[in-house]
């Protein structure tokens, strides 16, 4: 029955055609994206050794990303890293969250879609009575079947800037979905770097450990034999006992970066072992930056910046309509009849009603609310200027940060190999007895504090190039979002079918 009222009211395709012919009045401004200044070209990447040998690992894809899409981490040649991070998208909690919130923002703009259409109620009302006349009873039936519509015309684009805001609110869950992606692949590429320092560490602290015993096993041996005095042999010891220790809280480090990498792919701690290893590159690819504006487009956080400025600003549009009068259509359909069926046009009546509902005083309540809505769409741009300011901070930091760790890794790697040397001949010598065992000792030290801090400054170097990676967008770009036209698209409702109506009133169409 609800389906023979909207067929007899509107006709087939009539609504369609209705929704369409309203498009054009629309409340509240249009949606026009903001024209920012940025600047030519970032500064850090003007040096001469900004990014050495970029064009070998990196190739231009599209005019708005040069990095590699999809996997990312292909640049550093890892195949373990990346059996990794190909696990974050299928298991990562965080991830799965964001993409939760995502479908959620879909079914919120359908649900506001839902508003264009009328809602349309059916009742079933049989009785039966008895009466009883001279002594006498009798017995009736009666049904009656009665279907209800309500339409509120959407004539000032109340709904659809509603329908409008809600696509933009979904393409920022898609943007935020695609920045959880990102930020757990960067969080586990950067655990996995550091562990792999660590694993690089505990190599060398165990190589030097072999010398440090050695040397204590021979001052062991003079001193017994009494050639030696028990304060050069006590040193020893204690450098190699100082020296398990650190070993100790590298391992230790290590563990924990082995337990965040096992979160961010969704497993427990207890689930993943990654065996030790020593890099497979000691050297991190060139990154090239790109142009700034091309940062506009390869910045999920940004895109979904700037999503929430369509959203706010079709919010302004629903506060405008608020003003204008609400106009409805009420028309109705019942059939009433007694036994015997079948019910025929005869019992057939309907009514067509209409309304226009206009606020005339609220206190202020809908100047409060659209002035409450320009306000927050001024705070959505103030957010947005602020995300693509850090989004040039960031790049702009990490640029420098691997020209400047570049060199120094350079400069700590040839003073290990002096190192080195030192600690073979300070040894000599002392065999022969021309410098006192401190001298060896603090040779030695020298030699394993410069290998620390080799190595932790090509950490910092890998650290820096994945941040840039991420700060770059990882080879996502805006053009991944999906369409705000096709998220806002209205498709036809979808009407009960007659399986789920009572079967008397299937009887009673």
């Amino acid at each position: 029955m609800a389906q023979r009222l909207w067929r007899r009211l509107v006709g087939a395709g009539s609504a369609g055609a209705l929704i369409a012919s309203l498009a054009g009045c629309m409340a509240g401004p249009d949606y026009a994206r903001p024209t920012d200044v940025v600047p030519v070209k970032f500064k850090e990447s003007d040096h001469k050794s900004a990014a050495p040998g970029a064009r070998e690992r990196w190739k231009p894809i599209s005019p708005l990303d040069v990095a590699d899409r999809g996997e990312w981490w292909r640049v550093f040649a890892d195949g373990e890293l990346g059996k990794l991070l190909a696990q974050v998208e299928i298991s990562n909690q965080t991830v799965a969250a964001a993409a939760a919130a995502y479908d959620q923002s879909r079914q919120l703009v359908r649900e506001g879609q839902a508003g264009l259409f009328p809602t349309v109620t059916t009742s079933y009302a049989p009785s039966r009575n008895r009466s009883v006349s001279s002594g006498s009873a009798a017995y009736a039936s009666n049904v009656s079947v009665a279907t209800n519509l309500n339409w509120e015309i959407d004539v000032w684009g109340r709904i659809r800037r509603t329908v409008e805001a809600d696509a933009a609110a979904a393409q920022v869950s898609a943007a935020d979905l695609a920045n959880a992606k990102l930020s757990a692949q960067i969080q586990l590429a950067i655990a996995y770097f550091n562990l792999r320092t660590s694993d690089e560490l505990l190599a060398s602290i165990e190589s030097t450990l072999v010398q440090f015993r050695r040397t204590r096993d021979i001052l062991k041996n003079q001193y017994t034999i009494g050639t030696t005095s028990r304060a050069d042999f006590v040193t020893a010891d204690n450098q190699v006992l100082s020296t398990e220790a650190t070993a100790l809280n590298v391992g230790l480090q290590r563990a924990q970066y082995e337990h965040a990498i096992a979160v961010l792919i969704g497993r427990s701690p207890s689930e993943l072992s990654i065996r030790k290893r020593r890099w497979a590159s000691r050297t991190p690819p060139a990154v090239p930056a790109g142009l700034p504006s091309e940062l506009l487009e390869r910045r999920p956080d940004i895109a979904a910046a700037e999503r929430q400025l369509q959203q706010q600003n079709a919010l302004i549009g629903v506060a405008i309509a608020n003003f204008y009068p609400r106009i409805s259509l009420s028309p109705a359909l019942s059939f009433a009849a007694a036994k015997p069926w079948p019910v025929t046009a005869a019992h057939e009546a309907w009514s067509l009603a209409g309304s226009a509902t206009q606020i005339l005083f609220d206190g202020g309540l809908l100047d409060a609310q659209h002035k409450a809505a320009e306000a927050s769409y001024r705070q959505a741009v103030a957010t947005y200027r602020q995300t693509v300011l850090t989004a040039f901070q960031q790049v702009e930091d990490d640029v420098a940060a691997i020209r400047a760790l570049s060199a120094q890794v350079k400069r700590l790697d040839r003073a290990v190999v002096e190192a080195r040397e030192a600690v073979d001949v300070y040894f000599n010598q002392y065999r022969v007895g021309t410098v006192a065992f401190t001298s060896v000792v603090t040779a030695q030290a020298t030699l394993l504090s410069s290998i620390e801090s080799a190595l932790t400054a090509r950490q910092n170097l890998f650290v820096a190039t994945v941040n840039l990676i991420g700060a770059l967008g990882g080879g996502w770009d805006a053009s991944r979002l999906p369409a705000i036209d096709a998220l806002s698209a209205i498709e036809p409702p979808l009407p009960v079918p007659a399986s789920a109506l009572p079967a008397a009133l299937e009887a009673a169409q």
